[in-house]
């Protein structure tokens, strides 16, 4: 079965974006490291290092999302995968917001960045391609 244009666009698109996204934390760890370097992120030498961490995920995660453009079976689980996660960014976007503690450095961009997020989850669940139909005499 070929995925539908419009997944296999969504799954590469977002899959490029967040590999992107989490080399550039990557690097922003060593970077700020050096000497006489300014951090980038406000936060202290812990918070670079969850930072970067978190970057290693964003890794992982574009790579399946890419890896599955290669396959319609691994697509669907990709993309159920990348909603959970669409929805917690969103509600831990949104926690940041309503405790009010973060609003000194990002200011309106937790509430609005729930929203992109929750809109994400919202395309990859709508573009999903169907379940397979499944051969008779297939294990189920």
């Amino acid at each position: 079965m070929r995925l539908p244009l419009p997944y296999r666009a969504l799954c590469g698109l977002v899959g490029a974006a967040l590999v992107a996204a989490g080399l550039f934390l990557v690097l922003l760890f060593f970077v700020t490291h050096a000497p006489g370097s300014d951090p980038a992120i406000p936060t202290g030498p812990v918070g670079l290092y969850f930072a970067a961490l978190g970057g290693c995920a964003l890794v992982g995660w574009g790579g399946s999302l890419l890896a599955a453009l290669r396959g319609a079976g691994a697509a669907r689980g990709a993309g159920t995968a990348s909603v959970l996660a669409l929805v917690l960014g969103a509600v831990l976007s949104l926690s940041a917001w309503v405790l009010g503690d973060y609003h000194v450095w990002p200011g309106e961009l937790l509430r609005s960045g729930a929203a992109g997020l929750l809109l994400l989850a919202l395309a990859f669940t709508w573009a999903r391609p169907r379940r397979a139909a499944a051969a008779p005499g297939d294990a189920a």
